[in-house]
């Protein structure tokens, strides 16, 4: 069965954004990773791992120090080109407990510039169970928002709805004897799971088992391209 046939509700969007149903409700997965609800007028991102490279640094593994400020930036763009009046960060925001102590001040500053006259809301993660002390917006383990439910980690049961991420999902792709790896949002309808917003956060194959559990026979990868989201079924995919 053909991608279209399996996601009648599949529609192309502006600036190579992709529209699928979760739960009767369309969502749009952008090219950078974002996800946007436009009933809702909420922007979501997950994983942002902020200063994962200070967390890094401080045991000795020196990685680029851009990270936090390139994560900000990529998430600027997407505030300013859709205006939302709400940002979700789904968990995960932040690498470490003290990750917030060491945020530079502009990225303070940049971060507050972001959500002014927004609603911020920090759901809590496994790397941030309790969420920012000193920044703006709140904390909650989860959202409502109609049919949907956002949180950071998926649930193993069925969850009708569910929005999550906590598994960073990326596809590798066949393409002309080759293949490529890219992050992915993967979905079967009803539920999507975000891939990792953070600069240096890794990702999982969407074929490990992890994944395996938490969706149905209608499985579709929507692939992060360079400024377009591919639509890939899941017989095009290949383990790592």
């Amino acid at each position: 069965m053909s991608v279209a046939r399996q996601f009648d509700a599949m529609t192309a969007h502006p600036a190579g954004g992709l529209g699928v149903a979760v739960a009767g409700e369309e969502v749009v997965c952008r090219p950078s990773g974002a996800l946007w609800l436009p009933a809702h007028r909420t922007l979501i991102v997950a994983d942002l791992h902020l200063e994962k490279g200070s967390f890094y640094a401080t045991r000795g593994q020196l990685l680029p120090p851009y990270d936090t400020a390139d994560t900000l930036r990529r998430l600027g763009a997407e505030v300013a080109a859709l205006a939302p009046g709400r940002v979700v960060f789904l968990g995960d925001s932040f690498h470490d407990r003290d990750g917030e102590a060491r945020l530079a001040g502009a990225d303070v500053d940049g971060l507050g510039a972001l959500v002014r006259g927004r609603e911020l809301l920090w759901i809590t993660g496994n790397h941030d169970p309790i969420g920012p002390r000193g920044l703006p917006g709140e904390a909650a383990a989860t959202l409502g928002l109609g049919p949907l439910r956002l949180v950071h980690e998926p649930e193993i049961a069925a969850a009708p709805g569910e929005i999550a991420g906590h598994l960073h999902p990326c596809a590798r792709v066949r393409a002309l004897g080759s293949s490529v790896r890219r992050r992915c949002f993967v979905t079967d309808g009803e539920r999507l799971i975000l891939p990792a917003f953070g600069a240096l956060a890794g990702g999982l194959n969407v074929r490990d088992a992890a994944f395996r559990t938490l969706l149905g026979m209608r499985r579709l990868a929507a692939v992060l391209g360079a400024g377009r989201v591919h639509a890939v079924g899941w017989a095009s995919l290949r383990d790592d």
